[in-house]
């Protein structure tokens, strides 16, 4: 479990305390509970007790009936006022749907020191925003040579934050505990290694509680193996959260759902028979096999046209962006 998540179970009683540093959230299955252990925390540190959670590392949380929306909304106007964009005009998505920018191309910004200080903060931006989460990953990728076309991106993330700024994660109340992810790959898209990219979304219910885009480590001859590889890293996920949910005694009852929108790494995961142009992802396949094996999780087809986790791994055109973000539960914040 995550070293900061400490939990307490006694009898009926469950106390969850997750710690950064010196800031704390606290919750507990009641109120008498939760008073006697913020007293015992008074009575061994010097605490202040700031009420019901609304603010926590520069993350405000906006409680709306069974309904918490997360934001950054005020994280993202600092970052459009140091890069001078808080007046700039306002795109419908933070990345064309294009092939990706090359490494080499163009000349060289005239402050790295700024492109990398952006990035970094956009980073940070995509713990509650998970939308821009892939063309953050890109212009990553540039930070030890930044050119100009990786600034211009920067600027294209900007204009789409500030048109979605009041944009939030929207989490609410759920009395099932289904666990479901969406895999998906974007084979040798990278334009300088040919390297994958990885994208996978988990859903507890109908709440996004985890996602990721990232390169592949290694060079994928064919699209299946790219996509097998990006259901190796969901399912790498998904058993790191069932024993999460475990230990905060919330196990799951059902396997994990791992869908996914390439039938050959589907049947991949089911056929016992290994073949000869498979073997080089021997290590994949003999863990998610074991995986669909002992029941913990089934890999499914899914539609491309449902499958969510394409935001992470490439541009999408605007309508579909747009419909695939509301999927994720990002929306409109209350005022």
């Amino acid at each position: 479990m995550d070293s900061s998540l400490f939990v307490y179970h006694s009898g009926t009683d469950i106390t969850y305390l997750l710690l950064y540093v010196d800031d704390i959230i606290l919750t507990a299955s009641s109120t008498t509970l939760l008073q006697r252990i913020i007293t015992a925390l008074r009575n061994e540190f010097m605490t202040t007790d700031l009420g019901d959670l609304h603010y926590f590392l520069s993350i405000f949380a906006h409680r709306d009936s069974r309904v918490i929306f997360l934001s950054q909304e005020k994280y993202a106007a600092k970052i459009l006022q140091r890069a001078n964009m808080s007046t700039c005009n306002l795109r419908a998505t933070p990345i064309e749907a294009r092939p990706k920018l090359a490494a080499a191309a163009g000349t060289p910004v005239s402050n790295p020191t700024l492109y990398r200080s952006l990035v970094g903060a956009l980073q940070y931006l995509t713990f509650t925003r998970p939308d821009i989460t892939h063309v953050v990953l890109q212009v990553c990728l540039h930070m030890h040579d930044p050119r100009e076309q990786h600034f211009l991106l920067i600027k294209r993330i900007l204009r789409y934050i500030k048109g979605t700024i009041n944009h939030s994660l929207q989490l609410s109340c759920s009395s099932s505990h289904d666990l479901v992810v969406y895999s998906d790959a974007d084979w040798a898209g990278c334009p300088d290694t040919r390297k994958s990219t990885s994208g996978y979304c988990v859903f507890l219910d109908d709440n996004l509680i985890s996602w990721s885009s990232k390169h592949q480590h290694t060079v994928s001859r064919s699209s299946a193996e790219a996509e097998y590889r990006a259901v190796a890293n969901a399912i790498a996920e998904a058993c790191w959260l069932h024993q999460l949910l475990v230990e905060i005694l919330r196990p799951l009852t059902k396997a994990t759902i791992v869908y996914c929108d390439n039938i050959s790494a589907v049947y991949l995961s089911t056929n016992p028979v290994q073949h000869q142009r498979t073997k080089h992802v021997e290590i994949d396949l003999h863990f998610m096999r074991e995986r669909v094996a002992h029941s913990d999780v089934r890999v499914l087809h899914v539609p491309t046209t449902l499958q969510y986790s394409d935001i992470f791994i490439k541009g999408l055109p605007t309508v579909v962006f747009q419909d695939f973000r509301s999927s994720l539960n990002i929306r409109e914040a209350p005022s």
